[in-house]
């Protein structure tokens, strides 16, 4: 295997220009990011800060301000509304477990979308072995939730209600708003999550505005470390911790506060804030001179998703018909261009991603579609020699695969 892969990097050899656009599954860490970050792992704040010392003590008042930086950027009320985790999935897991065992006594059913992350989809599943259950709510052909199918499967035996703000795949921005006023409107007592990673810092979001009772972000997904995320709790409302340890400066995650990495999220975060309306309208400007582009030198393509304001505004998903997209992202990577395949997190087991098969995907057009993911740090030089190299690989897939496959 090792092997393999040495052969496969040499192959690379010789790149000289690109394009880093798989920002659905890591990041590039911008500079300013890193250089946030260095100091806080040998030179300040570098203690534990439950501790009685001068490094505890500033680790202590370091992570405080990224609390109330993190709590008005996502329009919490207080900082106690944040929770620090080691990335989106453990808040969404936290979210999800967490609220079913606080609030059993008044129920045991779960509603989600169909099309939610499978760190959404897999953990409420998996609550079923505790007795849950889970309804999922039917969706278009563009990806947005049936409100009268969720106006039905909300009742007095649901305690939860989690709806992704924005599609992770296909970038499908949901009416979170009406989803919220209809469960409320319901169900009272019912809390509602939502999994906003592909939301923060790329459209409007305000857990105030929105009335969310819980909501997860990302860092990577900002340009932010791997390794951590945040979920807010609205004030008052009760949730058990899922893990067991040494309780330190938040009672729902155990353990020592990883403070570098919470710095460099929270920087991340002022940049993408910092100049919030221009940076959203340059990847918007890049995500559609992208998919423009494509579709004007290839043709047998399909759209996943909405177009306009209706999507996030880094998010393009194309299904490339007779090329499938494993092939794909192998031939664009040897030119310095990097993509992902149908559903990021289920790749490597060369499945249809469930969501676009959700909108009503075939299997070969899942498989052929490919998600690119726009940030205010590309170029359009960068997005034209996208366009330059992609149209090659993919007739030379075709080549080889011949005129069989979908029309």
């Amino acid at each position: 295997m090792v092997e393999n892969v040495k052969e496969l990097l040499k192959l690379h050899e010789g790149i000289t220009h690109e394009v880093y656009l798989d920002n659905e599954n890591s990041s590039i860490v911008p500079q300013e990011v890193i250089d946030e970050m260095l100091p806080y792992f040998n030179k300040k704040a570098y203690g534990n800060p439950t501790l009685t010392h001068k490094p505890g003590w500033e680790a202590f008042e370091v992570i405080i301000n990224c609390f109330k930086k993190i709590s008005q950027d996502m329009g919490a009320k207080i900082l106690e509304e944040i929770t620090f985790t080691p990335g989106e999935t453990e808040a969404n897991n936290l979210a999800i477990m967490g609220t079913c065992f606080a609030q059993k006594s008044k129920g045991k059913k779960i509603v989600i979308s169909e099309i939610e992350p499978i760190n959404v989809l897999q953990v409420a599943e998996m609550m079923q072995k505790f007795g849950f259950t889970t309804t999922k709510i039917p969706v278009n052909k563009e990806g947005f939730i049936n409100l009268e199918k969720l106006k039905e499967a909300v009742d007095n035996e649901t305690i939860l209600v989690s709806i992704s703000t924005v599609n992770n795949e296909i970038g499908t921005v949901q009416p979170i708003k009406e989803a919220v006023d209809i469960v409320k409107a319901k169900n009272p007592q019912a809390l509602f999550h939502t999994d906003a990673s592909d939301a923060y810092g790329r459209i409007p979001f305000n857990v105030q505005k929105l009335n969310v009772d819980l909501a997860t972000i990302s860092s990577y997904k900002i340009q932010g470390p791997r390794g951590m995320g945040a979920l807010y709790l609205r004030d008052g409302i009760n949730m058990e911790r899922i893990l067991e340890g040494q309780i330190g400066t938040q009672k729902l995650w155990p353990g020592v506060e990883n403070t570098p990495l919470i710095v460099g999220f929270t920087k991340a975060s002022e940049l993408a804030f910092k100049d919030f309306e221009a940076n959203t309208a340059k990847m918007r400007m890049l995500r559609d001179k992208l998919v423009d582009g494509i579709f004007a030198e290839l043709d047998d393509l399909r759209f996943n998703g909405p177009k306009g304001d209706k999507r996030s505004s880094d998010n393009a998903n194309v299904s490339i018909l007779r090329a499938e997209g494993e092939a794909l992202t192998i031939e664009l990577s040897l030119q310095g261009v990097y993509v992902s395949s149908g559903s990021a997190c289920s790749r490597r087991l060369l499945q249809p991603s469930h969501v676009l098969i959700a909108i009503g995907r075939i299997f070969e057009e899942a498989h052929g579609s490919i998600l690119m993911k726009t940030t205010r740090y590309l170029t359009e030089e960068d997005i034209a020699y996208v366009l330059k190299v992609l149209p090659i690989a993919v007739n030379r897939i075709r080549g080889i695969v011949g005129s069989t496959g979908v029309h």
